[in-house]
């Protein structure tokens, strides 16, 4: 059984089992408004079946890759890559940045003729692989990702799919014109803690789903190293932060309600970073001399060299020496993140919220704050006949009938070969499916084809109309 026909029953089987009931019957009640127990040990969900299994892609044949963006979340991908050579090869790499592309093609030893600068190299040769990841920014997504559907090519696209609407919708015209698999990069669907959280709600332990509640909170230091000072900081250039950093949510949402979005409204806006907020006297960069710096929680000095936060960017290449750290904030490009947090070409909104409708008057509240001391995601989900709350690692579950707490809390350290998964454990299943969908022609295997990607996509870009305009939009 494919994974995605094997999510549409595990809930109703996995449960019925759990409470002695046959497969039959229990596939009936799933959903069913009245509630009931699932496994318990002294409150614990901990032994809840759940559709994981090994990360060792199950295939015929071994497929190639070139990976397009050399950077840190092509990296993830190449780096699971490399621990099943029997099923992945990487053949070709490209990345603007030589000494990227050189260090990840010497890893996978990729020959010389195969080792690219600009993604459009790799077009100007007659195809030599299977498939393609594509983890460059997000403003760079959709050319690449055009031309390798064009030519033959399967695709492993990171998220956003691409800046615009209109461009989201022809990247999935293109991939039904020339029949080819796109994998969008939505991870949080793989990681064990947000499957046990669907799963549950699948399950009829909380009744009927009726409203959720959901909060992203981006953490006050990223949100300065990426919306502020980095990539993501131009909304024109790159994309909204609702989709930059927040598609996720919006996947995550409408794969647990299971319904359309029909409705959204939301409104947000940048409160603190801008010009008319800077201290007197801090001067353009926090390196100047600024006579705020020590004080100051979004100075690059503590940051960087201090909190040693985000420094993939300085291509440091493992060293953390704080004076090396400190060089690169002085040296062109990597100075750009030593821009004050008041003086950037920022205009990404700082807090975003919005309100959806899903098919069924099923309602849902999201959240995106900046100004937050952690990340991890919050989510409380109301049903008929009972409740969730979950804080992105774990959960716990209030049964009204019985009014006893059950709490989900296993650890993805706990799952073997799921430690050093990123994303709650969700970067590599995600490229096991990649790579047996590839192996076999078969988009049925991931979790979420180009098509529900998309859908989520549009909730997005309606979120930002209605930001922009005041006013509700239809999705």
């Amino acid at each position: 059984m494919i994974r995605r026909d094997f999510l549409k029953t595990i809930g109703a089987v996995t449960a019925g089992a759990a409470i002695g009931l046959p497969a039959t019957e229990a596939a009936a009640k799933a959903g069913a408004k009245a509630g009931f127990s699932l496994p318990d040990e002294e409150g614990s969900l901990n032994k809840m079946p759940l559709p994981i299994r090994s990360l060792k892609p199950q295939v015929s044949r071994q497929i190639s890759v070139v990976v397009i963006g050399a950077g840190s979340r092509g990296n993830v991908y190449a780096g699971y890559f490399k621990k099943y050579p029997d099923a992945v090869k990487v053949v070709g790499v490209s990345d603007i940045l030589e000494h990227r592309c050189r260090k990840m093609a010497d890893a996978h030893g990729v020959s010389a003729e195969h080792r690219f600068g600009d993604w459009s190299e790799v077009f100007k040769v007659p195809k030599f692989a299977d498939a393609v990841v594509i983890s460059t920014p997000d403003d760079v997504h959709y050319a690449p990702c055009m031309k390798a559907l064009e030519m033959g090519y399967d695709v492993l696209l990171e998220k956003p799919v691409a800046p615009t609407e209109k461009e989201c919708k022809n990247i999935l015209k293109q991939a039904h014109k020339y029949n080819r698999i796109v994998a969008v990069c939505h991870v949080l669907r793989y990681a064990p803690y947000f499957i046990a959280l669907r799963e549950v709600v699948r399950s009829g332990a909380i009744g009927e789903l009726v409203s959720v509640q959901h909060m992203e909170p981006i953490q006050y230091a990223h949100m300065a190293h990426s919306y502020v000072r980095g990539n993501w900081r131009d909304s024109k250039q790159t994309t909204p932060i609702i989709l930059a950093k927040s598609c996720h949510d919006l996947d995550i949402l409408r794969w647990i309600i299971d319904k359309p979005c029909k409705t959204i409204v939301a409104d947000g806006s940048l409160q603190l970073f801008k010009a008319e907020n800077a201290p007197e006297g801090a001067p353009l960069k926090c390196t100047d001399g600024c006579p705020h710096e020590a004080e100051c929680p979004y100075s690059a000095i503590d940051i960087y060299t201090k909190q040693k936060r985000h420094l993939n960017v300085f291509d440091l290449d493992g060293n953390r020496d704080p004076e090396v750290i400190m060089q690169r904030l002085l040296t062109p490009p990597y100075d750009s993140y030593a821009r004050c947090v008041y003086h950037c070409d920022n205009d990404q909104p700082d807090h975003y919220v919005s309100e959806m409708v899903f098919e069924g008057g099923k309602t849902a509240a999201f959240s995106m704050e900046a100004f937050a001391p952690q990340g991890g995601r919050r989510t409380r989900i109301m049903g008929t006949m009972g409740y969730i709350d979950g804080d992105g690692s774990s959960f716990t579950l209030w049964d009204f009938k019985t009014r006893t707490p059950k709490v989900w809390n296993l650890k993805v350290s706990e799952i073997p070969e799921y430690k050093g998964s990123g994303h709650g454990g969700g970067d590599w299943p995600l490229a096991r499916d990649f790579v047996e969908a590839v192996a076999a022609q078969d988009p049925g295997r991931l979790s979420s084809t180009i098509d529900v990607s998309i859908e989520s996509h549009v909730m997005g870009f309606a979120a930002e109309r209605s930001r922009r305009s005041g006013k509700k939009e239809k999705v």
